[in-house]
C-alpha cells in the first residue's frame, strides 16, 4: 500500500533535483526555469498528499492555485528568455548583469 511516505520521498527526490538543477547550471536560464518548475511540482505533491491523508480539500485546492501561479511564471519567464535572446543573441546567465537602464 502506498502511504504518505511514499509521496513525500518522491517530493523531496524532486525538490532536491530542483535545488541542485538551480545551483549546478547557472549557465543556461532554460534549465533554471525547469528546475523552479520541479521545486513547485515537489511542493504540490506535498500539499496533495496531506490533504489526501487529512481528509480536507484545502491542500487540494492550494495546490492548483499554486499550479495556476506557476504556468503564469513559466510563461512570463520564456517571455522574457526570447526577448532577452532576440536582442543579445544568447541566453548566458553571465550577460543578465550587463542590463542595467
Amino acid at each position: 500500500m502506498i502511504g504518505v511516505t511514499h509521496y513525500l520521498v518522491v517530493a523531496a527526490i524532486l525538490f532536491t533535483l530542483g535545488v541542485l538543477g538551480i545551483f549546478l547550471n547557472r549557465k543556461n536560464l532554460i534549465v533554471i526555469l525547469m528546475a523552479i518548475e520541479l521545486i513547485l511540482l515537489a511542493v504540490n505533491i506535498n500539499l496533495v498528499a496531506f490533504s489526501a491523508a487529512l481528509g480536507d480539500m484545502v491542500g487540494q485546492v492550494f495546490a492548483m492555485f499554486v499550479l495556476t501561479v506557476a504556468a503564469g511564471e513559466a510563461a512570463i519567464g520564456l517571455a522574457i528568455l526570447v526577448i532577452y535572446f532576440r536582442s543579445r543573441g544568447s541566453i548566458a546567465v553571465d550577460d543578465v548583469n550587463r542590463m542595467k537602464g
